[in-house]
């Protein structure tokens, strides 16, 4: 299938590693022009570079500042922006209940799973509005549905997330900016599988083995494993792409089954 995302350009947070790097590789692939965000570079998008169309741009995405560089950069290079993927998040398991929760811990998961998005969006969108038929992908996650106490803050704030978007939509689905959101189950990146990640602090906190902890949370899927990155990365791309026009508003879940309502 031709996706119809040659020539355009990208705007890609949180595109160092994981899912965002996915994201913005498989976009060159497909012959788009990037703009990649991240508040650290690595070693992966150093070579992306050097194959294909990048802009990388280091700066804090939880800021309006660090937002409106990377969508600067974006339109100085490339002239325009015709699609803006979302990806800046992080989890912390909070292992010790809900009162151990400070206030400083809710306003990090909020400006980094909420607030990175809604200001890489306004930093964005008049920008999007010019290039109009255009489009915005963001990653959410299915802690959106399923809320958590051991990750209670950030479902709260995935929750916000997808309701943004969805709101989002209403408004820009007439001036022909499409608004969608995916929403990973557990995906095979540093954030579950890494040191610190997900199941190594679960692990530490409950003594159990990091690879018991990845089991488990697998168990209450269909197809018994973790999602991978490239996986997510073609569901972005698909719900991207002028191919699928008329979709807009919609949460697309990529968890191997786990939500289980109909």
């Amino acid at each position: 299938m031709n996706l119809e995302l040659g020539g355009k350009v990208a705007v890609v947070t949180g595109a160092s590693q994981g899912i965002g790097f996915h994201v913005a590789r498989a976009l060159c692939q497909e012959g788009a022009k990037v703009a990649a965000g991240a508040l650290r570079g690595s070693s992966e998008l150093s070579a992306l570079t050097e194959e294909h169309d990048v802009a990388v741009v280091l700066g804090d995405l939880t800021t309006s500042s660090g937002c409106q560089a990377l969508v600067d950069e974006a339109v100085s290079r490339f002239g325009r922006v015709d699609l803006l993927v979302n990806n800046v998040g992080g989890v912390r398991p909070r292992t010790d209940g809900f009162l151990a929760v400070a206030d400083e811990e809710w306003q990090w998961a909020l400006e980094l799973n909420l607030l990175s998005a809604v200001r890489a969006t306004r930093a964005a969108l008049p920008h999007l509005l010019d290039a109009a038929p255009s489009a915005i992908v963001t990653i959410c996650s299915v802690n959106a549905a399923l809320p958590d106490p051991g990750v209670i803050d950030y479902s709260a704030a995935k929750a916000a997330l997808r309701s943004f978007c969805k709101s989002l939509s209403k408004e820009l689905g007439p001036a022909g900016v499409r608004v969608n959101t995916v929403s990973p189950g557990p995906v095979e990146t540093a954030l579950w599988l890494g040191p610190g990640g997900v199941a190594e602090t679960v692990g530490q906190a409950s003594g159990q083995d990091p690879a018991a902890v990845k089991q488990a949370a697998i168990a209450d899927t269909a197809t018994r494993r973790f999602t991978r990155p490239e996986e997510v990365a073609r569901t972005v791309l698909l719900l991207a792409s002028g191919t699928v026009g008329n979709l807009t508003g919609t949460d697309v879940l990529i968890d191997g089954g786990m939500v289980a309502t109909v």
